[in-house]
């Protein structure tokens, strides 16, 4: 079994991120309900627990309160913001409200580094938000660091092994969080760094077994990152039990269909179902201009293909989706997780509840780039891996205004220019996100001696890490001239090529 640390979640929406800097540690990190027992805890082989922050006060009539007997299991304990305060509560010392709110940057002062901030800088920049904070404390505590508002930012009982940060070293902006945390991994609990994306497949292979048992899973396969890394995982876990659906609605870029049918059928031997369903998407588009209305009706309509083609296949148990973990951190709170709701995510669509199928998510604690070194370790080719982003509506939201097939195929083959030049000059690698647009205006050219009165394309091709913010990619010039060379001569019904030069924000990265 391998060194587990738990993360208790308490309904922040940095407890994912946490476990990702412990895995970014090369420790193994396991995310438990905030109320999971000690005994569950101690049976299941945890050698250090953090506990999370969360948005919740302490004096909170509903507040969320772990076992407190996680105290007396003899394993390090480390509370980070709403944990640090719930440490100082349940070990007997005192919090209050803070006058002073602390969110955004702060300086934390280290008084004496003991094991948690040993080679660490006596002056760090960190990540506050928190409104009470520990005005006494607990029996066997020391303070070691303080911020403006608070002389107890930093606490430690270094007989029991127990630590409480006010501050988040999980996030970016907290200067040698994550160093902070390895201290914490390695020198207090005595993990050994020796886990990996590897170990995370053997492990959630298991889980997928145990879990589906001898039940069918059904997976919606789009060809993009997510869907297609969930799709080998789950297949090398159960093989034959899953069926892989990939509709075709004809708003796909060109030979993907025949490339997903080659990749999955051919090479990996998945069992994979191929429904084309395009004219039926079209005919439901028609004279469609209005962006959120095409993003509808497309979702329903997949929705209606796809239950159509489970009756094909007989009966399945499990829907499996490539949700990952930005994709649900800010959706409805499950369970024993008391996060508060921001907004719904609904995958592949939303599909209605009397289909009566769990969910099988194996990939939803992880980030888009630990995703993609998953695939690389399940085999899976660096053009399917590394490929860049396609929204769900497909070209539906790359061609503006009312969607036909002439101006779904100019679009189409204006695209493949592109990603051929980029992929050709090798910056196809370089870039978050490259494709083209389709304006409904037409611009008049030449062509030979002829008047050209047809379609103009944009160009969109932006630079960014997490899509939350991106800016417009300075590509060289010459490879601009080609693309647009390219397009306007061999692509019939394209006068002129553009090129968006709007950052994000205030623009958005895809038009619709």
């Amino acid at each position: 079994m391998a060194q587990t640390i738990a993360v208790l979640d308490f309904g922040s929406q940095y407890t994912q991120i946490i476990a990702r800097r412990v895995r970014e540690c090369q420790v193994y990190s396991k995310i438990y309900p905030y109320g999971t027992s000690a005994k569950t805890l101690k049976d299941e082989g945890v050698i250090g627990i953090i506990l999370s922050g969360g948005p919740s006060s302490v004096f909170a009539k509903d507040a969320p309160m772990p076992d407190k007997e996680i105290f007396k299991l003899g394993v390090p304990v480390l509370g980070i913001c709403y944990g640090l305060q719930l440490m100082g509560r349940l070990l007997s010392g005192k919090v209050s409200r803070s006058d002073h709110r602390e969110y955004g940057k702060g300086v934390l002062t280290i008084k004496k580094p003991g094991r948690l901030f040993s080679k660490l800088p006596k002056r760090l920049t960190v990540w506050n938000s928190h409104g009470d904070r520990v005005i006494q404390l607990p029996k066997g505590f020391t303070a070691i660091g303080s911020t403006e508002n608070s002389e107890y930012a930093v606490i430690e009982d270094a007989k029991r092994n127990f630590y409480g940060i006010q501050f988040h070293p999980e996030v970016f902006h907290s200067e040698c969080g994550v160093d902070v945390l390895k201290n914490f991994l390695v020198g207090v609990c005595g993990a050994k760094q020796d886990w990996s994306m590897k170990d995370f497949i053997a492990h959630s292979i298991d889980g997928i077994r145990t879990k589906v048992g001898k039940s069918r899973v059904i997976l919606g396969l789009s060809g993009g990152v997510d869907s297609s890394v969930a799709a080998a995982l789950i297949h090398r876990a159960i093989g034959k039990q899953l069926t892989c659906v990939f509709v075709d609605n004809g708003l796909l870029r060109k030979g993907e269909r025949e490339a997903v049918e080659k990749l999955y059928g051919k090479h990996f031997r998945i069992d994979l179902r191929v429904v084309d369903a395009s004219k039926l998407f079209l005919k439901k588009l028609k004279d469609v201009s209005d962006p959120e209305t095409k993003r509808k009706i497309i979702g329903r309509t997949f929705v209606e293909v796809f239950e159509k083609s489970l009756k094909s296949i007989g009966h399945a148990d499990f829907l499996a989706q490539g949700t990952l973990y930005p994709d649900v951190i800010e959706s409805v709170a499950i369970g024993n997780n008391p996060a508060a709701l921001i907004k719904s995510h609904h995958n592949v669509g939303g599909l209605p509840a009397r289909m009566k199928l769990k969910l099988l998510e194996p990939l939803r604690e992880l980030f888009k780039d630990e995703v993609r070194r998953v695939g690389s370790a399940l085999g899976l080719p660096k053009e399917v891996v590394w490929r860049q982003p396609f929204p769900g509506p497909g070209l539906g939201v790359r061609v503006m205004g009312s969607l036909s097939a002439e101006k779904l195929e100019i679009l189409r083959q204006a695209d493949f220019i592109l990603q051929d030049e980029m992929m050709n000059s090798g910056w196809y690698w370089k870039v978050w996100q490259s494709f083209c647009v389709f304006l409904p205006v037409k611009s008049v050219g030449v062509v030979g001696d002829e008047r050209n009165y047809s379609y103009v394309i944009a160009l969109r091709i932006v630079d960014s890490i997490d899509a939350m913010t991106a800016d417009w990619t300075r590509l060289p010039f010459p490879l601009i001239q080609k693309i647009s060379s390219r397009i306007t001569n061999e692509v019939r019904g394209v006068s002129r090529v553009v090129m968006d030069v709007s950052s994000k924000p205030p623009a958005t990265i895809e038009w619709e």
